[in-house]
């Protein structure tokens, strides 16, 4: 097990009506940012459920986040918060919303020239505005870490960003209020619960029973919940642990003393700023295409994976290794899900270059033993189309 140090602030408030508790959580005297995304928060009565929680303190809002939180619309919030001395944010709606609401938290603070910086030269985040969140999809687990994702449009980039200053200091999850999500962010936020769990633990041997047996848990329920939560989103119970999976999936317990890969998120995220995919659609891409290409450097955990998550057993050392990976891909299709660069229309010779390239300007070495080079990414990308 390697050395590692846990320590996360959150404080979560799981369970039907909870929302009600926003009065409590933050002081009378705050002047609180409502951010949110698209407006399924007016849909599905959460909006109307926060505004009555805050109806005596000074509220204003700010929507129009984007699925791929964008530097253009979050740039806006910073005006407004510093034009209006605002002095907390409230995050409604998805990890998007969250991301979005941690950049424009640690951006309307920053002492430096451009808040650019903070993602794509890792400028370091010394103040940040305090916020709390109400989760309304599980996917990204953002309601209890410190990380974010943003993209900026004007030149196509997808970089990511974290702080010990960026944790909410809250969290409310209602499963209630996922009632009405569509079928396909669902389906993504499966995806997406999924891929952070295996980035954490199908790598190699460390000596991390516990942490094994933990990532496996996630792992399982979704593969054996799957079916439940995408035929009946309104089953309260099946929704519950659907959420509690994608918040424990990236809090960072599973991370703790493990060697870690990430190298489909940093492949997926470049997918995202060319050709606008959801995140989980290029998890689901790259995924199969990466442990195909490093079966031989997995192959201890991809054994141990197909035999406790999908029951794999039996077969010739190879033909186990590929029954676990064609099993992960089964699972996702089973669900709704492409794994294919053509099934989104995308031609895999140029994705494959023009991602190829960016690596080889930002001097990329990913993957739990940093060998995948650009040359590497390329080969991955062809191998999915």
């Amino acid at each position: 097990m390697k050395n590692f140090t846990y320590w996360n602030p959150t404080r979560i408030i799981f369970g039907r009506g909870t929302i009600a508790q926003l009065r409590d959580l933050i002081p009378q005297d705050e002047k609180i940012l409502m951010t949110y995304g698209g407006g399924s928060i007016f849909k599905n009565g959460v909006y109307d459920q926060v505004k009555t929680a805050l109806q005596t303190m000074s509220l204003q809002e700010f929507g129009g986040i984007e699925a791929n939180p964008t530097y253009e619309t979050l740039m806006k919030a910073v005006e407004i918060v510093k034009k209006e001395g605002i002095t907390f944010l409230l995050a409604v709606g998805g990890g998007s919303v969250l991301d979005g609401t941690k950049f424009i938290a640690a951006a309307s603070r920053f002492e430096g020239d451009d808040p650019w910086d903070i993602l794509a030269k890792g400028a370091k985040v010394k103040s940040a505005i305090s916020f709390g969140s109400v989760l309304t999809l599980p996917a990204t687990g953002s309601e209890m870490n410190s990380g974010a994702v943003i993209s900026r449009k004007s030149i196509q980039e997808k970089r990511d960003f974290g702080s010990p200053l960026t944790f909410p200091l809250f969290s409310i999850l209602d499963p209630s209020s996922t009632f009405s999500l569509p079928t396909k962010q669902i389906r993504n936020g499966i995806v997406d619960t999924f891929i952070h769990t295996v980035e954490q633990y199908l790598t190699y041997p460390v000596a991390t029973p516990l942490q094994d047996r933990q990532a496996e848990a996630i792992l399982k329920t979704l593969v054996e919940e799957a079916d439940m939560i995408l035929s009946d989103p309104k089953d309260y119970d099946a929704m519950a642990t659907f959420m509690w999976c994608a918040t424990q999936a990236l809090n960072g317990v599973l991370g703790c003393g493990v060697v870690q890969d990430w190298a489909t998120h940093i492949i997926g995220h470049e997918l995202t700023a060319f050709y606008g995919l959801d995140h989980a659609e290029t998890l689901a891409i790259v995924y199969p295409a990466l442990l195909r290409y490093k079966k031989k450097a997995k192959a201890e955990k991809l054994l141990q994976f197909g035999q406790r998550i999908f029951g794999i057993n039996g077969l010739k050392r190879d033909d186990q290794i590929e029954s676990a990976i064609e099993a992960t891909e089964t699972f996702f299709h089973h669900i709704g899900m492409p794994t294919r660069l053509q099934n989104y229309q995308i031609d895999a010779k140029e994705a494959a270059e023009k991602i190829r390239e960016r690596f080889i300007l930002r001097d990329n070495k990913i993957g739990e033993h940093k060998d995948i080079f650009p040359d590497d990414v390329k080969a991955i990308l062809l191998a999915a189309a």
